[in-house]
This record gives structure tokens, sequence and C-alpha cells, in this order.
């Protein structure tokens, strides 16, 4: 009598831990509340460490959208790889140009002076420029917009700094990309 060949048992226990196992055993929505808590924690507490070792700003506020778009609506266009690189991009370029044509790149960030005219229109207009080279891109990616106004309001302006968004950026899509694979994303019924 010939035997099936049986997956190993670690197989199976580690089917259990991945989504779409998860959510068809168990409420949906509290698997998703979990999956979305948990990884959040991990991604932000990773790039928050960093930060805090190397003392330089691999957290920032648009990185919190940004994450839970990856893990609350994975699937979504704005939550693609591709476009949340390219839309931080933009958004970091965009808002680093509102401050040279507004004469800003080296003046005191909103909070250490007060709002003037050339820091709305630096506001103004980096805002409105990330959003249409996103279009023009194709690559939309909301987030970005609290990226380019990040720098347009002067609380990121140092050259290192702003590449070190990007690659704070980088880090958390990588992060992302790890964790959809090991959860199994792309076959969860989200």
């Amino acid at each position: 009598m010939k035997r099936k060949p049986s997956r190993k048992r670690s197989g199976k226990a580690l089917d259990r831990l991945r989504l779409p196992y998860l959510l068809k055993h168990a409420n949906g929505r509290r698997v998703r509340a979990a999956f979305v808590f948990l990884n959040g924690l991990i991604t932000i507490a990773i790039l928050s460490a960093l930060a805090y070792f190397t003392g330089s700003i691999f957290v920032f506020p648009s990185l919190g959208p940004t994450a839970l778009l990856f893990f609350m609506s994975p699937r979504a266009r704005a939550a693609k790889p591709k476009n949340v690189l390219i839309g931080h991009a933009i958004g970091i370029v965009c808002g680093y140009l509102a401050l040279v044509v507004t004469g800003l790149a080296h003046a005191p960030s909103v909070v250490d002076s007060t709002v003037t005219w050339p820091r709305i229109i630096a506001a103004s207009l980096a805002l409105a420029a990330t959003g249409a080279v996103m279009v023009l891109a194709k690559s939309p990616h909301a987030p970005a917009g609290a990226t380019t106004l990040i720098i347009a309001l002067g609380f990121i302006t140092a050259p290192l700094s702003l590449v070190i968004i990007e690659v704070a950026v980088g880090l958390l899509v990588l992060q992302a990309l790890v964790i959809h694979h090991l959860a199994d994303v792309k076959r969860a019924r989200l």
C-alpha cells in the first residue's frame, strides 16, 4: 500500500499563523485588527530603535499613515511599494524645492518662528506640486502629502535628513514586503 506524502508538522503549524487560515477560522475583524496592531508595532518599533541608536530621523509622522496603509489595505494602489517609494521621494523633492523657491531653505521651522507669507506659499506650493507630480508619475500615495508639509514647514530640512527620510521609507517597504510574504497576504481574503 502506497502512503500519501504528508506535510511536515511544522509546515501545518506555520500555515495556521498565516492570514488566509486565521481569517477562515477566526473572527475576521479581530484577526485584521491584531495584524494591523502587531505589524504596526513591530515596524515602527524597529525604525524608532534605529533612530535611537543612530541619532538620525528614521521616524517621522508620515510613516504612520504609510504603515497603516500597508497593513490595513495591503492591496490598495497607494500601498504598492513603487507608489510608496516614488510618492515620498516626490514629496521630499517638492517640499525642499518649495523652500528653495521661497528662500526658506535655512529658515527656522514654523514652531520656532511665526507663520509668514513665504511659509504659506512654500507649504501650499509643496503640497500642490507633490499631488500633481504623483498624478503625472502614476504613483499616488497620500501620506507623501504629509512628508512634503513636514519639509515645507521647516521641521526637517537638512539634505542628509531628507535622504534618511527616503531610506526610512525604503526600510518600511522592505519590512512590509517581508511581513506580507510571511503572512501570505496575497491569498488572504481581506
